[in-house]
Parts: structure tokens; C-alpha cells; sequence
């Protein structure tokens, strides 16, 4: 697939390296500019492209960038991705520590329902319940003892397909998390976030799920000293 990766952090830098180690065209984009990415485009083969151009003709777009970046994306950032073209979510809310106060999300609004407004595309939520160094390194052939599970949720069916056929590529079981109003249950704070647990194990912990584990994490994070 081309597939266009908008941040180049620790989760968006990893996804670059193990999909175009995969075989995918992978292009990137963060919010300093291609220059900033000749380092891991060397490294990687990926092609570094400013926000604005990145998503042009994209199967696959992967926005991996902090929550409180979302809105300032260049509006119809978008606009240029193929017919049917999938559009993953990865991001995690993290007040105080890293992103500025957003009161939707604070009031309950599901973050990716927020993510997706403000994009004005739907998404499917996925890889932000695995932190960079697993996601690397971590990936089991199908069938193997310890295989860590990810969950996904969405509303299209097909695009969801999509990517669990590529969480499954990347070594890991893909688990249906159910639409994006249940992509709560994978939220930070949850049973399932950072785990890594097996299949077995994470729909256990999707089910287990409540809407005040994240509440409650993002109250720890809010007590932390400044």
C-alpha cells in the first residue's frame, strides 16, 4: 500500500521503519518540515514530505501525532487521499504531561469521535495501546506463545479490515474492539493500555473496561508537581 504517516514521534518513526521493512511505499510529514526527516528517511526509504503534501493519493493515512496537535493540522490535510482510502488514529489524550487542556475530551467526548471531527474523515483507532520499543521490536509470527494483542475499533468494516490485516503483518493479533464509540475501552488508563497482553487476555480486558479507569489516570496525571 502508500501509505502516508503524519508524525514522525516515537510511535510514527516506528511504524515508518517496520512498514517499509514490509514492503509498503511509506511517505511521512511532521510539523518542522521534511528537513528534519532526512535522517529517518535514509534510514528507512520513506519519503519525508511537508504536512500538506504527504496525504496525496494515500491508501492508508496513520496520524500519529500528540492530541492537542489535531487541530492545528492544515485544514483539508485530507482532501487529497484515494477513493476508500483508510484513516488510522493513534493518538492518546495525556493532559498535564504533554497536551493542553482539550474540555470535549475532559467532559467524556470519546477521543477518537473528537479526533475524527476534527479531521472530518472517519478513523479506525489502533497502535495506541503499545508503547514504540514493543511495537519494534516485539512481533511474533501468528500462532506463537506470547503474541501481543491490539486492539481495533471502528465503523467501516472494510477499512477496519484493513488494518487488522496490517496489525497482523506487523507480528501482533488484531483484536475487534467494536465500533469507535467503544474505542474508549482503549484508552489510556485502561486494563488493556500498555499491557501487552494476548488475545485472550485483552478482550478480557476490553470487556472489563470502565469508563472511570481513564478518568482516574488522567486525574493521576493532573495531581503530578508541575
Amino acid at each position: 500500500m502508500d501509505i502516508a504517516i503524519i508524525g514522525a514521534g516515537n510511535i510514527g518513526a516506528t511504524l515508518a521503519r517496520r512498514l517499509t521493512g514490509l514492503g509498503h511505499r511509506v511517505s511521512v510529514a511532521n510539523s518542522r518540515g521534511p528537513a528534519t526527516l532526512t535522517d529517518l528517511a535514509a534510514e528507512t526509504g520513506a519519503t519525508a514530505l511537508p504536512i500538506a503534501e504527504v496525504t496525496t493519493g494515500a491508501d492508508m493515512v496513520i496520524v500519529a501525532i500528540p492530541e492537542s496537535s489535531i487541530s492545528k493540522l492544515p485544514s483539508g490535510v485530507l482532501d487529497g487521499i484515494s477513493d476508500g482510502a483508510t484513516v488510522v488514529d493513534t493518538g492518546n489524550y495525556v493532559p498535564t504531561l504533554r497536551d493542553a487542556t482539550i474540555d470535549d475530551l475532559e467532559r467524556g467526548t470519546v477521543e477518537s469521535r473528537w479526533t475524527e471531527a476534527h479531521l472530518g474523515h472517519a478513523v479506525i483507532k489502533a497502535f495506541n495501546t503499545i508503547q514504540a520499543p514493543e511495537l519494534a521490536a516485539r512481533g511474533k509470527p501468528a500462532g506463537a506463545p506470547g503474541r501481543i494483542a491490539l486492539p481495533v475499533a471502528g465503523d467501516d468494516g472494510a477499512a477496519k479490515a484493513r488494518v487488522i490485516a496490517l496489525v497482523e503483518q506487523l507480528g501482533f493479533d488484531a483484536i475487534d474492539g467494536g465500533g469507535l464509540d467503544e474505542s474508549w475501552r482503549q484508552q489510556p488508563g485502561t486494563p488493556v493500555y500498555t499491557a501487552d497482553l494476548d488475545a485472550q487476555a485483552a478482550r478480557a480486558a476490553l470487556a472489563e473496561a470502565t469508563p472511570q479507569d481513564t478518568k482516574a489516570w488522567r486525574a493521576r496525571l493532573n495531581a503530578r508537581p508541575t
